[in-house]
Formats: structure tokens, sequence, C-alpha cells
């Protein structure tokens, strides 16, 4: 058995260059699904902007009795994002190495729209395999939130614990995934480095807030969410529906941009140098 929580939280490999487009899409020579190993049991991949112009970040996390894949990204056809067959092929490499009798994928989403739930149905016949809806009574109903959206829970993967904090204002059903082994903070469309879209500011702000609250009480070590929309220049962003960004600063983002974010809300500002807030209601 893995011990997850020994020298928690262990570093990681954000030295990566992630694949941002190419001049034209239909000739792009890039596979459709990127895929980086952060450590042994923690793997970030990323939909090919050539094919789907989200971009959307997913993440795949190992515990010693089931894995969970955070999102499935854009496209439902396995033509446009592979991710079942992807999966599977890490899943079977990391059993290789660590073999098990029996080994469950839990496949959930840091909130239910489109660009994140579209491979869901890659997976509706997969053996051992539970995929979470993406609604609100779906995600308290599945990892038992009692008291949303003021109560956190946790949920455990086999000794590799994480820690679930409610985060609607952006959507409903929004929850934030902190990973006790590596101190990453899964921030979904809540936090990353491109428009933060605003549907409901007092349940946005109180999100901020519980997660401000959490950083201050866990070691978080980076901050990722699902998207890079920004350029390396302050307060600039490619316009949506860019297949091509050569000049995208890292994923990775720190809690200090909670605050900023924090006083963005509070100003109601825009602009906040690595993101931009966009206010929808």
């Amino acid at each position: 058995m893995i011990d997850f929580l020994a020298e928690a939280p262990v570093p990681g490999d954000l030295d990566v260059v992630w694949h941002a487009g190419w001049p034209s899409p239909m000739h792009d020579p890039a596979p459709e699904i990127q895929v980086h190993a952060y450590s042994e049991h923690t793997v970030i991949l990323r939909q090919n902007m050539s094919a789907h112009f989200e971009a959307p970040f997913m993440f795949l996390l190992f515990g010693n009795d089931r894995a969970l894949l955070l999102d499935t990204g854009a496209s439902p056809d396995p033509a446009h994002l592979p991710l079942r067959a992807t999966v599977d092929r890490l899943v079977e490499v990391w059993l290789d190495h660590h073999p098990r009798e029996r080994y469950e994928l839990v496949v959930a989403h840091t909130h239910g729209h489109g660009d994140h739930v579209a491979g869901d149905g890659q997976f509706a016949d997969r053996p051992d395999t539970v995929v979470v809806g993406s609604s609100l009574e779906d995600v308290t109903e599945y990892f038992g939130f009692d008291a949303w959206p003021e109560r956190q829970q946790v949920f455990d993967l086999g000794g590799r614990i994480l820690d679930l904090v409610p985060g609607p204002g952006h959507h409903p059903s929004a929850v934030v995934f902190h990973d006790r082994h590596t101190g990453l903070l899964f921030t979904g469309d809540s936090l990353y480095p491109g428009r933060l879209y605003v549907a409901d500011l007092d349940a946005y702000a109180a999100t901020v807030d519980r997660l401000i609250a959490f950083c201050a009480e866990r070691p978080v070590t980076h901050v990722l969410g699902c998207h890079i929309e920004m350029t390396r220049t302050p307060d600039a962003d490619y316009p949506r529906g860019t297949t091509h960004q050569p000049d995208e600063p890292p994923l990775q983002l720190a809690p200090h941009h909670l605050r900023r974010l924090r006083e963005a809300l509070a100003r109601r500002e825009g602009p906040a140098g690595e993101f931009i807030v966009v206010y929808q209601g």
C-alpha cells in the first residue's frame, strides 16, 4: 500500500510547455490530448485547442483503491477527444507498477458546464466505474455534502484524501478539490488565468472567502484551474474562440491570487493582472 500522507505535500513537475493550438487547426501535428505526469500518481491532461477552442484541462489522481478523473473535456466524440482510451492506458500503466485485484475509477467534475462534461458518455459502459452526475443533487448525494455550501466534505481514494470545498458562483454545483498528497488545489473555472465568469456574485464571493480561509489552514502548493485564456501581458486575454495561443502564461496560480480575486469582486473590477472577472449576474 502506498502511503500518500508521508512527507505531504510531495513536490511535482510543472516544468511543461502546454500545447496551445496551431496556426492551422486542421494541420495540427499534436495529439488530441496532451498528457503530463505531475508525479507518479498525478496526471494532468489537456484537450488540444485545435480540436476545441476551450482546450480544458483534466486531472487524473491515483489512490490505493480508486482513481479520480476530474472533468471529461469539451468533445463527446473520441475522434476529437480519445479520453477513455487515454485514461485506460494510464490506469493500465499505473496498475502495472502497483497491481491491484480490483481498481475503481470515479469520474467527477469541477462543475457541470458542457466543456467539462462532454466526454462522460465514453465511460458509461466502463467496468468498475462510477460517473458522478453534474447536478447539485447528484454532487451532494454522491460526496455526502450535508450542509451545502457551508460545510466541506472529504473523499478518500484509498489513503489519498481529498478535501472538497463547495464552490458555487460560476456554476451551482461547482466543487473545489484539494489533494493533501500534492497540496494541489483544483479550482475548475472559479480561478484560472483567463476570464472568470461570475453568474452569482454573492455566491462567488462566498466561495472565494471559503477558499481563502481554507488556504490559511491547509498547505496549498499550486492553484490549478481548467483553462488558460490570458497572454503573458497583464490584463490581456486571447479572444474567445481562439485556437492558437502562442504567448500563454503558465497554468498554475497561487493562493495569493484568491485574495486578489476577492478584492476585484469587492470593487466589481474586471481585469486583475493574471485574470479578468466577467460579471454575468
